[in-house]
């Protein structure tokens, strides 16, 4: 397939109401934020699954695939605006062990928007007609809800966890782990999934909200964005939910701002962004000093990296480098690594992986896949597997931890109810 030659059209069109109105209500492929995005429309022209094993991983094996594809396509981009000419959508697994696929999907046509321009993109194996349908929406079914309760991992084990990860920390094998838990249940078979992505993508705009492969869900944390050879990213690590008025949200971000433990665990994060970088990029910059993001329930400590992209590297490539982050898995990476695959009773899948999106010059914008879950269709009803976690470090308190996973787990909870 990879050696396949696609033909690609962009071409500008009139406003569109409302982007997901036109997606696969049972298997939505959606990338939005803040309104903008793009959104697949039709069937998908190409899944590209690279098997584990063997001397790359599978994010390498995705890049240079990719690559081969891109270079041999012939594109017609006038627009010329992120997210036009030959894209892809892609959710990857957090773990290379993971039982679940990291996935390329390659659509037969893409509706995006940025801002007041809007666009629509064609994509085709070269011998095959033009004969792109004409644009309909797909009507919203019924509403429905959803709920989820403890999975693999209970609330009791997930404490229990949280004490073994300590005593590893006080050992010194290393110094930080994200530890995540999962809620587990059904919704209706048949259930358009479409109303979850934009009830996400209302309730929480400032957020990447995705759905690619069944992984649904609205991102705080930019894992990468390129956009005409421009990298940044923003680095989150230290949390605190919002209070209940207005006395007691400024107690809340003053604490944090001035919290030694969340403090040292930012730097943590911030280090391993910038060390991972490094090699891909020129000119390379972080704030100095992390910012307050304040979400509609939690704030976060926040630091933006920025630098230029490296020759024939592409966003790939920086995603293949960046994860898992000191944020996602924890200091020192692979011990981290090897401690969740050890005290999380069940495999992460996508969860805490790299998300997004992939365009031919290798632009793209990835974000971390959390606050998420993943909808799985069996017979007579779609399973959903919820996942959360927070970072454990010297001083972590096993219930403070287990509310911090409850406070991000809610927009999930919320969307689905």
């Amino acid at each position: 397939m990879h050696t396949t030659h696609l033909v690609v059209e962009t071409t500008e069109i009139e406003p569109v109401e409302d982007l997901l109105a036109y997606a696969d209500p049972s298997r939505p492929l959606a990338w939005l934020r803040r309104g903008d995005g793009i959104v697949a429309v039709g069937e998908t022209l190409a899944e590209l699954r690279p098997p584990a094993g063997g001397d790359q991983s599978r994010t390498e094996k995705l890049a240079t695939l990719w690559r081969e594809m891109a270079a041999h396509a012939e594109i017609s981009d006038p627009v010329e605006l992120p997210g036009t000419g030959l894209v892809a959508f892609g959710a990857f697994t957090f773990d290379e062990d993971s039982a679940a696929d990291s996935v390329l999907m390659l659509p037969t046509q893409v509706l995006g928007r940025h801002g007041d321009r809007f666009w629509r993109t064609t994509i085709r194996i070269s011998d095959a007609p033009d004969d792109a349908d004409e644009l309909a929406t797909q009507p919203y079914g019924p509403h429905w809800a959803g709920t989820v309760g403890p999975g693999a991992q209970s609330p009791q084990g997930y404490q229990d966890s949280v004490r073994r990860a300590l005593a590893r920390i006080a050992d010194g094998e290393l110094s930080k782990v994200v530890l995540a838990r999962d809620l587990t249940g059904s919704i209706p078979a048949g259930s358009d999934l479409r109303r979850l992505v934009r009830a996400l993508s209302s309730g929480y705009p400032d957020t990447w909200t995705f759905a690619v492969d069944g992984l649904i869900g609205a991102s705080p944390e930019t894992l990468v964005t390129v956009h005409e050879g421009t990298v940044t990213a923003r680095v989150l690590a230290g949390t605190i939910g919002r209070g209940a008025d207005a006395d007691a949200d400024t107690a809340a971000s003053a604490h944090l701002a001035s919290s030694t433990k969340d403090l040292d665990e930012h730097q943590y994060a911030v280090q391993s962004v910038l060390a991972s970088l490094r090699a891909h990029t020129r000119a390379l910059a972080a704030s100095e000093q992390p910012f307050l993001l304040k979400l509609p329930n939690l704030f976060h400590l926040a630091t933006d990296v920025e630098g230029e992209l490296g020759d024939g590297e592409s966003a790939l490539d920086l995603v293949r480098v960046l994860h898992p982050t000191a944020a996602v898995a924890g200091t020192p990476t692979p011990s981290a690594i090897a401690a969740i695959r050890e005290l999380e009773p069940f495999d992460r899948g996508r969860y805490a992986g790299p998300v997004g999106w992939v365009d031919a010059a290798g632009n793209g914008e990835w974000a971390i896949a959390l606050r998420c879950a993943q909808f799985t269709v069996r017979h007579d009803e779609i399973g959903v597997t919820a996942y959360a976690g927070a970072g454990i470090v010297a001083g972590s308190d096993p219930e403070s931890e287990l509310l911090e996973t409850r406070v991000k787990f809610r927009p999930l909870v919320d969307a689905l109810a």
